[in-house]
Protein backbone atom coordinates (compact mmCIF):
# COMPACT_ATOMS: atom_id res chain seq x y z
CA UNK A 1 0.00 0.00 0.00
CA UNK A 2 2.72 2.20 1.08
CA UNK A 3 4.04 2.30 -2.71
CA UNK A 4 0.77 2.37 -4.09
CA UNK A 5 0.03 5.89 -2.44
CA UNK A 6 3.72 6.85 -3.36
CA UNK A 7 3.19 6.20 -7.04
CA UNK A 8 -0.66 7.14 -6.88
CA UNK A 9 0.18 11.09 -5.44
CA UNK A 10 3.23 11.11 -8.31
CA UNK A 11 0.93 10.53 -10.95
CA UNK A 12 -1.49 12.98 -9.96
CA UNK A 13 0.55 15.51 -9.58
CA UNK A 14 2.09 15.05 -12.95
CA UNK A 15 -1.52 15.30 -14.26
CA UNK A 16 -2.59 18.03 -12.08
CA UNK A 17 0.83 20.31 -12.43
CA UNK A 18 1.73 19.25 -15.91
CA UNK A 19 5.26 17.69 -15.07
CA UNK A 20 6.72 15.44 -12.28
CA UNK A 21 7.07 16.31 -8.87
CA UNK A 22 10.87 17.77 -6.69
CA UNK A 23 9.66 15.56 -4.05
CA UNK A 24 7.82 13.33 -2.01
CA UNK A 25 7.33 13.41 1.52
CA UNK A 26 5.63 10.89 4.32
CA UNK A 27 4.35 11.05 6.97
CA UNK A 28 3.21 7.96 9.35
CA UNK A 29 -0.17 7.19 11.44
CA UNK A 30 0.89 5.62 14.80
CA UNK A 31 -0.96 2.66 17.32
CA UNK A 32 -0.28 2.90 20.52
CA UNK A 33 0.56 -0.40 22.12
CA UNK A 34 -0.15 1.27 25.81
CA UNK A 35 0.15 4.26 27.58
CA UNK A 36 -3.32 6.04 27.29
CA UNK A 37 -3.60 9.53 28.12
CA UNK A 38 -0.02 9.69 30.03
CA UNK A 39 1.33 11.81 27.19
CA UNK A 40 0.00 14.77 28.60
CA UNK A 41 0.50 14.01 31.79
CA UNK A 42 4.85 14.02 31.24
CA UNK A 43 4.34 10.11 31.33
CA UNK A 44 5.23 7.62 29.11
CA UNK A 45 3.68 5.97 26.25
CA UNK A 46 4.57 2.90 24.23
CA UNK A 47 3.97 3.56 20.41
CA UNK A 48 4.78 2.23 17.04
CA UNK A 49 4.80 4.02 13.56
CA UNK A 50 2.56 2.44 11.20
CA UNK A 51 2.54 1.71 7.56
CA UNK A 52 -0.04 3.59 6.82
CA UNK A 53 0.69 7.72 6.22
CA UNK A 54 -0.19 10.87 4.45
CA UNK A 55 1.91 11.57 1.02
CA UNK A 56 2.47 14.22 -0.40
CA UNK A 57 4.01 14.79 -4.12
CA UNK A 58 5.38 19.00 -4.42
CA UNK A 59 7.49 20.99 -6.05
CA UNK A 60 8.76 24.43 -4.83
CA UNK A 61 7.31 27.63 -6.02
CA UNK A 62 9.10 31.13 -6.68
CA UNK A 63 6.89 32.69 -4.95
CA UNK A 64 5.40 32.34 -0.87
CA UNK A 65 2.41 30.96 -2.30
CA UNK A 66 1.01 27.07 -1.10
CA UNK A 67 -1.42 25.50 -3.30
CA UNK A 68 -2.79 22.02 -2.29
CA UNK A 69 -5.12 19.30 -3.87
CA UNK A 70 -6.50 17.11 -1.47
CA UNK A 71 -6.96 13.95 -3.29
CA UNK A 72 -9.20 12.57 -0.49
CA UNK A 73 -11.61 15.58 -0.57
CA UNK A 74 -11.51 16.86 -4.51
CA UNK A 75 -10.52 19.79 -3.20
CA UNK A 76 -7.79 22.85 -4.19
CA UNK A 77 -6.92 25.11 -2.04
CA UNK A 78 -4.30 28.64 -1.94
CA UNK A 79 -3.02 30.93 0.51
CA UNK A 80 -0.02 32.88 0.72
CA UNK A 81 2.46 32.56 3.85
CA UNK A 82 2.41 36.21 4.71
CA UNK A 83 -1.68 36.14 5.34
CA UNK A 84 -1.91 33.14 7.45
CA UNK A 85 -5.35 33.62 9.22
CA UNK A 86 -7.42 29.99 11.02
CA UNK A 87 -10.60 30.19 9.02
CA UNK A 88 -12.36 26.88 10.01
CA UNK A 89 -11.59 23.11 11.39
CA UNK A 90 -10.86 22.38 6.95
CA UNK A 91 -8.13 19.81 6.33
CA UNK A 92 -5.79 23.29 4.98
CA UNK A 93 -6.06 24.34 8.65
CA UNK A 94 -3.31 21.62 9.34
CA UNK A 95 -0.80 22.94 6.49
CA UNK A 96 -1.88 26.58 7.33
CA UNK A 97 -1.20 25.92 11.26
CA UNK A 98 2.26 24.05 10.41
CA UNK A 99 3.32 27.11 8.49
CA UNK A 100 2.54 29.28 10.95
CA UNK A 101 3.95 27.44 13.84
CA UNK A 102 6.85 27.29 11.72
CA UNK A 103 7.51 30.57 10.89
CA UNK A 104 7.14 31.80 14.45
CA UNK A 105 10.14 29.28 15.27
CA UNK A 106 12.11 31.54 13.23
CA UNK A 107 12.11 29.40 10.38
CA UNK A 108 12.35 30.83 6.61
CA UNK A 109 9.50 29.23 4.42
CA UNK A 110 9.19 28.61 0.72
CA UNK A 111 6.31 28.35 -1.14
CA UNK A 112 5.19 25.10 -2.76
CA UNK A 113 2.68 23.13 -4.46
CA UNK A 114 1.35 19.87 -4.38
CA UNK A 115 -1.27 16.84 -4.18
CA UNK A 116 -2.13 15.27 -0.95
CA UNK A 117 -3.49 11.27 -0.15
CA UNK A 118 -3.43 9.53 3.04
CA UNK A 119 -4.61 6.02 4.13
CA UNK A 120 -4.75 6.78 7.93
CA UNK A 121 -8.28 6.00 8.85
CA UNK A 122 -10.03 9.84 10.06
CA UNK A 123 -11.19 9.71 13.32
CA UNK A 124 -10.09 6.20 14.12
CA UNK A 125 -7.36 7.01 16.66
CA UNK A 126 -4.27 6.13 14.48
CA UNK A 127 -3.11 10.45 14.42
CA UNK A 128 -4.35 11.06 10.79
CA UNK A 129 -3.61 14.95 12.34
CA UNK A 130 0.30 13.93 13.11
CA UNK A 131 0.48 12.35 10.28
CA UNK A 132 -0.17 15.22 8.08
CA UNK A 133 1.81 17.75 10.07
CA UNK A 134 4.54 15.33 9.56
CA UNK A 135 4.58 15.04 6.06
CA UNK A 136 3.85 18.67 5.96
CA UNK A 137 6.75 19.82 7.87
CA UNK A 138 8.59 17.32 5.71
CA UNK A 139 7.06 19.22 2.41
CA UNK A 140 8.21 22.75 4.11
CA UNK A 141 12.08 21.47 4.84
CA UNK A 142 12.61 19.85 1.20
CA UNK A 143 11.79 23.63 -0.27
CA UNK A 144 13.49 25.91 2.56
CA UNK A 145 16.67 23.76 4.01
CA UNK A 146 15.71 23.97 7.04
CA UNK A 147 17.31 21.23 9.50
CA UNK A 148 15.60 18.22 10.90
CA UNK A 149 15.24 17.37 14.30
CA UNK A 150 12.79 14.81 15.11
CA UNK A 151 11.84 15.60 18.77
CA UNK A 152 12.13 19.43 17.82
CA UNK A 153 9.77 19.23 14.44
CA UNK A 154 7.75 16.70 17.24
CA UNK A 155 6.79 19.86 19.14
CA UNK A 156 6.20 21.81 16.34
CA UNK A 157 3.52 19.64 15.22
CA UNK A 158 2.43 19.49 18.88
CA UNK A 159 1.90 23.49 18.60
CA UNK A 160 -0.17 23.22 15.36
CA UNK A 161 -2.69 21.02 17.60
CA UNK A 162 -2.49 23.46 20.92
CA UNK A 163 -1.82 27.12 19.05
CA UNK A 164 -3.53 26.58 15.58
CA UNK A 165 -6.22 24.27 16.66
CA UNK A 166 -7.00 24.61 20.07
CA UNK A 167 -6.73 20.83 21.03
CA UNK A 168 -4.87 20.68 24.18
CA UNK A 169 -2.79 17.45 22.81
CA UNK A 170 0.17 15.71 24.05
CA UNK A 171 3.31 15.18 22.18
CA UNK A 172 2.71 11.26 21.56
CA UNK A 173 1.90 11.03 17.95
CA UNK A 174 4.00 14.07 16.63
CA UNK A 175 6.67 12.46 17.65
CA UNK A 176 6.40 8.64 16.57
CA UNK A 177 5.11 10.18 13.49
CA UNK A 178 8.46 12.11 13.29
CA UNK A 179 10.90 9.12 15.08
CA UNK A 180 9.59 5.42 14.30
CA UNK A 181 11.95 3.11 13.34
CA UNK A 182 11.20 -0.11 11.56
CA UNK A 183 10.41 -3.17 12.85
CA UNK A 184 9.85 -1.32 16.94
CA UNK A 185 8.06 0.20 18.95
CA UNK A 186 9.50 3.32 20.92
CA UNK A 187 9.01 3.70 24.47
CA UNK A 188 9.02 7.66 24.81
CA UNK A 189 9.35 9.17 27.89
CA UNK A 190 7.00 12.03 27.37
CA UNK A 191 8.92 14.86 29.38
CA UNK A 192 11.90 14.41 27.55
CA UNK A 193 11.17 13.13 25.02
CA UNK A 194 13.97 10.50 25.09
CA UNK A 195 12.93 7.20 23.65
CA UNK A 196 14.27 3.56 23.50
CA UNK A 197 13.42 0.79 21.15
CA UNK A 198 12.38 -2.35 21.44
CA UNK A 199 10.74 -4.95 19.05
CA UNK A 200 7.73 -6.94 19.02
CA UNK A 201 7.92 -10.48 20.45
CA UNK A 202 9.20 -13.01 18.49
CA UNK A 203 6.55 -14.58 16.09
CA UNK A 204 3.76 -11.92 17.09
CA UNK A 205 1.91 -9.43 14.87
CA UNK A 206 0.20 -6.07 15.59
CA UNK A 207 -3.23 -6.18 14.00
CA UNK A 208 -5.22 -2.88 14.13
CA UNK A 209 -9.57 -3.24 14.45
CA UNK A 210 -11.18 -0.18 13.40
CA UNK A 211 -14.65 -0.33 14.94
CA UNK A 212 -16.45 1.71 12.18
CA UNK A 213 -17.59 4.28 14.64
CA UNK A 214 -15.75 7.37 14.73
CA UNK A 215 -15.39 9.91 17.47
CA UNK A 216 -18.21 12.49 18.87
CA UNK A 217 -17.22 15.51 21.31
CA UNK A 218 -14.02 13.99 21.28
CA UNK A 219 -12.34 17.44 21.58
CA UNK A 220 -14.10 18.84 24.64
CA UNK A 221 -14.36 15.35 26.48
CA UNK A 222 -10.58 15.18 25.83
CA UNK A 223 -9.82 18.53 27.15
CA UNK A 224 -11.77 17.88 30.34
CA UNK A 225 -9.79 14.62 30.94
CA UNK A 226 -6.64 16.89 30.57
CA UNK A 227 -8.71 19.03 33.37
CA UNK A 228 -9.34 16.60 35.54
CA UNK A 229 -5.75 15.20 35.55
CA UNK A 230 -4.35 18.28 36.33
CA UNK A 231 -6.58 19.38 39.11
CA UNK A 232 -5.29 15.60 40.84
CA UNK A 233 -2.11 16.97 40.25
CA UNK A 234 -2.31 20.02 42.12
CA UNK A 235 -3.97 18.42 45.17
CA UNK A 236 -0.44 15.72 44.89
CA UNK A 237 1.53 19.46 45.12
CA UNK A 238 2.90 18.17 41.27
CA UNK A 239 3.19 19.80 38.11
CA UNK A 240 2.18 16.40 36.76
CA UNK A 241 0.82 13.20 37.66
CA UNK A 242 3.99 11.67 36.55
CA UNK A 243 5.10 12.71 39.58
CA UNK A 244 3.05 10.80 41.62
CA UNK A 245 4.24 7.50 42.61
CA UNK A 246 1.31 4.69 43.51
CA UNK A 247 2.17 4.75 46.80
CA UNK A 248 1.63 8.21 47.42
CA UNK A 249 -1.97 8.20 45.60
CA UNK A 250 -2.77 5.56 47.94
CA UNK A 251 -2.39 7.30 50.43
CA UNK A 252 -4.18 9.89 49.83
CA UNK A 253 -6.82 9.02 47.07
CA UNK A 254 -9.46 9.42 50.14
CA UNK A 255 -8.75 13.05 49.89
CA UNK A 256 -9.99 13.39 46.09
CA UNK A 257 -13.21 13.72 44.56
CA UNK A 258 -14.26 10.40 43.18
CA UNK A 259 -14.14 11.47 39.84
CA UNK A 260 -11.01 12.76 39.57
CA UNK A 261 -9.65 10.15 41.70
CA UNK A 262 -10.25 7.36 39.24
CA UNK A 263 -8.72 9.70 36.49
CA UNK A 264 -5.41 10.31 38.61
CA UNK A 265 -5.79 6.34 39.49
CA UNK A 266 -5.73 5.44 35.38
CA UNK A 267 -2.61 7.69 34.52
CA UNK A 268 -0.44 6.49 37.65
CA UNK A 269 -1.25 2.74 36.95
CA UNK A 270 -0.44 3.63 33.22
CA UNK A 271 2.47 4.64 33.70
CA UNK A 272 3.93 1.27 35.56
CA UNK A 273 1.86 -0.51 32.78
CA UNK A 274 4.04 1.18 30.40
CA UNK A 275 7.52 0.48 31.67
CA UNK A 276 6.57 -3.09 32.49
CA UNK A 277 5.65 -3.23 28.74
CA UNK A 278 8.85 -2.10 27.98
CA UNK A 279 10.89 -4.98 30.79
CA UNK A 280 8.28 -7.39 28.62
CA UNK A 281 9.71 -6.42 25.00
CA UNK A 282 13.21 -6.28 26.03
CA UNK A 283 12.18 -10.15 27.50
CA UNK A 284 9.96 -11.25 23.96
CA UNK A 285 7.71 -11.88 26.36
CA UNK A 286 4.06 -12.12 24.79
CA UNK A 287 1.95 -13.12 27.30
CA UNK A 288 3.00 -10.48 30.20
CA UNK A 289 2.46 -7.74 27.52
CA UNK A 290 -0.52 -8.71 26.75
CA UNK A 291 -1.96 -9.53 29.83
CA UNK A 292 -0.95 -5.35 30.04
CA UNK A 293 -2.53 -4.94 27.57
CA UNK A 294 -5.69 -6.27 28.69
CA UNK A 295 -5.34 -4.14 32.15
CA UNK A 296 -5.30 -1.18 30.29
CA UNK A 297 -7.83 -1.59 28.43
CA UNK A 298 -9.86 -1.75 32.04
CA UNK A 299 -8.48 0.71 33.53
CA UNK A 300 -9.45 2.84 30.59
CA UNK A 301 -13.06 1.64 30.58
CA UNK A 302 -13.41 1.64 34.11
CA UNK A 303 -11.35 4.62 35.59
CA UNK A 304 -10.62 6.87 32.68
CA UNK A 305 -14.21 6.42 30.98
CA UNK A 306 -12.92 6.89 27.08
CA UNK A 307 -14.35 3.42 26.08
CA UNK A 308 -17.53 3.06 23.94
CA UNK A 309 -19.83 -0.20 23.82
CA UNK A 310 -18.50 -0.54 20.37
CA UNK A 311 -15.14 -0.72 21.41
CA UNK A 312 -15.31 -2.73 24.52
CA UNK A 313 -17.34 -5.16 22.19
CA UNK A 314 -14.02 -5.23 19.87
CA UNK A 315 -12.08 -6.02 22.51
CA UNK A 316 -13.82 -8.59 24.30
CA UNK A 317 -14.38 -10.26 21.11
CA UNK A 318 -10.60 -9.83 20.25
CA UNK A 319 -10.01 -11.40 23.75
CA UNK A 320 -11.90 -14.76 23.08
CA UNK A 321 -9.34 -15.59 20.11
CA UNK A 322 -6.91 -18.41 21.33
CA UNK A 323 -4.08 -16.42 19.03
CA UNK A 324 -4.64 -13.15 20.91
CA UNK A 325 -2.27 -12.08 23.84
CA UNK A 326 -3.86 -9.47 24.58
CA UNK A 327 -6.08 -6.23 23.09
CA UNK A 328 -6.99 -2.85 24.44
CA UNK A 329 -8.83 0.33 22.65
CA UNK A 330 -6.18 3.08 21.31
CA UNK A 331 -5.77 6.85 20.90
CA UNK A 332 -7.78 9.39 23.18
CA UNK A 333 -11.04 6.66 22.81
CA UNK A 334 -14.90 7.60 22.23
CA UNK A 335 -14.69 5.71 19.08
CA UNK A 336 -12.13 4.53 16.47
CA UNK A 337 -9.91 1.64 16.86
CA UNK A 338 -8.33 -1.14 19.07
CA UNK A 339 -5.36 -2.83 19.13
CA UNK A 340 -4.37 -6.86 19.63
CA UNK A 341 -1.02 -8.61 19.96
CA UNK A 342 -1.59 -11.74 18.13
CA UNK A 343 0.26 -14.80 16.87
CA UNK A 344 1.87 -14.14 13.65
CA UNK A 345 0.72 -17.52 12.30
CA UNK A 346 -2.68 -17.66 13.45
CA UNK A 347 -3.14 -13.88 11.83
CA UNK A 348 -5.75 -13.99 9.05
CA UNK A 349 -7.92 -16.93 11.48
CA UNK A 350 -7.93 -14.36 14.23
CA UNK A 351 -9.08 -11.43 12.02
CA UNK A 352 -11.89 -13.71 10.02
CA UNK A 353 -13.11 -14.49 13.73
CA UNK A 354 -13.31 -10.81 15.02
CA UNK A 355 -14.29 -9.44 12.04
CA UNK A 356 -17.53 -11.97 12.07
CA UNK A 357 -17.88 -11.97 15.92
CA UNK A 358 -18.11 -8.17 15.91
CA UNK A 359 -20.38 -7.88 12.98
CA UNK A 360 -22.22 -10.64 14.59
CA UNK A 361 -23.12 -8.17 17.93
CA UNK A 362 -23.45 -4.68 16.51
CA UNK A 363 -24.43 -4.83 13.32
CA UNK A 364 -21.21 -2.92 12.12
CA UNK A 365 -18.95 -3.90 9.94
CA UNK A 366 -15.15 -3.61 11.05
CA UNK A 367 -11.69 -2.93 9.38
CA UNK A 368 -8.95 -5.30 10.45
CA UNK A 369 -5.27 -5.03 9.28
CA UNK A 370 -2.17 -6.46 10.43
CA UNK A 371 0.30 -3.42 10.45
CA UNK A 372 3.63 -3.40 10.30
CA UNK A 373 6.36 -0.98 12.24
CA UNK A 374 7.75 1.36 10.23
CA UNK A 375 10.08 4.51 9.76
CA UNK A 376 9.14 7.98 11.15
CA UNK A 377 7.98 11.22 8.19
CA UNK A 378 10.27 11.09 5.68
CA UNK A 379 12.06 12.65 2.26
CA UNK A 380 12.26 11.29 -1.01
CA UNK A 381 14.29 13.43 -3.67
CA UNK A 382 12.73 12.56 -7.17
CA UNK A 383 14.78 12.14 -9.52
CA UNK A 384 14.11 13.50 -13.32
CA UNK A 385 14.60 10.58 -14.48
CA UNK A 386 12.56 8.47 -12.26
CA UNK A 387 9.38 7.24 -13.35
CA UNK A 388 6.52 6.60 -11.21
Amino acid sequence: MMNDLRLHVHRAFTQHFGSAPSFITRGPGRVNLIGEHTDYNDGFVFPMAIDRAAWIALRPREDRHVIVRFLDFDETVEFSLDDLIRVDDAPVEYIKGVAAVLQSADLTLCGWEGVIKGDVPIGAGLSSSAALEMATIRAFEAVSGFVWDAPVMAKLGQRVENEWLGLKTGIMDQMISAAGQVGHALLIDCRTLDFKPAPLPTGTVVVVMDTSTRRGLVHSKYNERREQCEAAARHFGVTMLRDVSFEQFEARAHELDELVRRRARHVITENARTLAAYDAMQHGDPRILGALMDASHDSLRDDFDVSTDSLNTMVETAQRHPACYGARMTGAGFGGCAVALVMENAAQAFVNFVEGGYHHQTGQTPALYVCLASEGASIEVVQSTTTP
